[in-house]
């Protein structure tokens, strides 16, 4: 069986490492791109896009795939919308590994959004000092808010010509801890903290710091996914990889 996991996440390089170890699964790992030096997954590893949902499509023909997983970031909407389209034209199997998205629990001040610009637009007149998780591609959605004072973490920095609020630029990778988290919003005396609901542990310790210290939460919701089989975790995907084969 030859296998494609569409990647970017550490649930996915998880899954290749797992899938590595099977006999009678090929297993090709497939990166975005977008952070300059990212972890790679182990075996077999492309970096780059596929030229849209008819590129995939002719990429799953070509390399003769027979199963996909989708397993990018729950944000990832656009990859996950090809995905879907591609899998469907070549008529393979395709599955989604997604992590649980974080729940709201007692203590949580949580403002829930459905978009970046929807977050900005809740900060004007509220906030004073955002520290702002909500990657490097959305910055320019907050850029007009002259007034507020931003905290902008990162794996990369923007682009030298990228529209960016006012505030400084922290450029780092998770996972982080509770200590580490805490600190920061109390050295940058943070008001306000925006995320997207990413899910995970990795960087969950910014949403209990928030809870501890009476942070409100902008909390961006994750975009709607194309239907299909889902699970949660590496494992639940090996299991359904070993009823295909």
């Amino acid at each position: 069986m030859r296998l494609l996991i569409l990647g970017g996440t550490g649930d996915a390089a998880e899954l290749s490492a797992k899938v590595a170890t099977i006999p009678g699964i090929e297993a090709i790992a497939s990166l975005a791109g977008r952070t300059r030096e990212p972890s790679l997954p182990s075996g077999n590893v492309r970096v780059g896009g596929f030229g849209g949902a008819a590129g995939l499509a002719d990429y799953l023909r070509q390399m003769q795939v027979d199963v996909l997983i989708d397993a990018t970031h729950p944000f990832a909407a656009q990859i996950s919308e090809n995905a879907a389209l591609a899998a469907d034209e070549v008529e393979i199997p395709r599955l989604m590994l997604i992590r649980p998205p974080w729940v709201k629990v007692a203590g949580d001040r949580w403002i829930e959004v459905d978009t970046t610009s929807a977050a900005a637009a809740i900060l004007k007149n509220q906030a004073k000092r955002v520290f702002l998780t909500v990657g490097r591609q959305e910055l320019s959605a907050f850029a007009h808010l002259h007034d507020i004072w931003f905290l902008m973490r990162m794996i990369d920095p923007p682009a030298a010509d990228a529209l960016v609020p006012p505030g400084v630029i922290l450029c780092d990778r998770g996972p982080f801890t509770l200590p580490q988290e805490r600190d920061i919003l109390i050295q940058h005396n943070i008001d306000t903290l925006v995320s997207k609901n990413s899910g995970g542990d990795a960087t969950y310790a910014k949403i209990i710091a928030a809870r501890e210290l009476g942070v409100q939460v902008v909390m961006v919701n994750r975009p709607v996914v194309p239907a299909c089989e889902q699970v949660t975790d590496a494992d639940a995907a090996v299991a359904w990889l070993l009823e295909k084969l």
